[in-house]
């Protein structure tokens, strides 16, 4: 297939994605999720510092996760979550909150996922008659939910360690690496910074919806939407930073931040998600004409 005509059929995806995009809604979604992402955020705090914390320490993710936060939202914002982290981080597990408490937490933390898969199945137009009817939907929704949530933790984990061996890497051959090629090793942890944030969109991508997604489809899909998700990222920052959208509402300014911050994700998420349904669709209908 010619350069030319692959930029045509390019086009005509973005074209199609841009239309099922507006159609399904996705200011209304992006707010749901920014809504059920509030009520979850105490419940995944918890998860996440127990388990990566169990692992690197718990002192140390909530350094970076702040640090993190601070770069998307400001400073203001992180602090309110860093408060959030001392409150809830260090709560004891024992068999009572094992048993009420901790399935608790879980569903709290699986509600923003659960949203989302929602969302992905209204995107693929997924039948009423594809869907498992009642009690047992919602289980299987919500372990799929929490094993987002594992996959969070464990990605997070593999970045504070790579991160930690190019930080130690970097400052013992400081000395003796010229500085044009020493920023290369910043570069490295920039794109597995990427790398993870693909990983993660393609996973939601291929099993979060209840339709049954081709990993083609997803591959690209996944690809497209972290590379706007990273640009958005540093957009975003720039906006909180400059304009300061929070400081109009006070004390419920960090929740406002928290919410636009999803929500403008959200944005980006579901319109990778219409890429991903797009392009299997007409990858399809090629497969059917050849």
């Amino acid at each position: 297939m010619s350069i030319q005509k692959y930029t045509t059929n390019f086009f005509k995806i973005i074209k199609q994605t841009t239309a099922n995009w507006f159609k399904s809604e996705p200011f209304k979604l992006s707010a749901i999720v920014a809504y059920y992402a509030i009520l979850s955020l105490p419940a995944l705090i918890v998860i996440i510092l127990n388990l990566v914390g169990n692992v690197w320490g718990k002192e140390i993710v909530q350094g970076e996760l702040l640090d993190e936060i601070t770069k998307a939202v400001g400073a203001k914002t992180a602090e309110s979550i860093r408060v959030m982290m001392l409150e809830r981080g260090n709560e004891s597990v024992s068999i009572f909150t094992t048993v009420i408490g901790f399935s608790t937490l879980i569903y709290g933390a699986t509600g923003v996922f659960y949203q989302l898969q929602e969302a992905f199945d209204k995107i693929w137009e997924t039948k009423q008659t594809e869907n498992t009817n009642g009690i047992i939907k919602i289980i299987i929704s919500r372990i799929k939910s929490f094993g987002f949530i594992l996959i969070i933790g464990f990605l997070l984990l593999i970045s504070f360690i790579l991160t930690s061996l190019i930080s130690t890497f970097s400052n013992r051959i400081e000395k003796f690496v010229p500085d044009n090629l020493f920023e290369y090793v910043y570069l490295v942890d920039f794109l597995m910074s990427i790398l993870f944030i693909y990983l993660l969109f393609a996973a939601m991508f291929k099993y979060l919806p209840t339709k049954k997604v081709r990993w083609k489809a997803v591959k690209f899909g996944a690809a497209l939407t972290a590379i706007l998700f990273v640009m958005g990222k540093y957009l975003l920052a720039w906006y909180f930073n400059k304009m300061q959208p929070g400081s109009t509402y006070g004390a419920a300014g960090s929740v406002i931040l928290i919410m636009l911050w999803v929500s403008y994700s959200s944005l980006i998420l579901f319109f990778g998600a219409n890429f991903t349904k797009v392009y299997a669709d007409f990858y399809l209908s090629n497969q059917n004409r050849s």
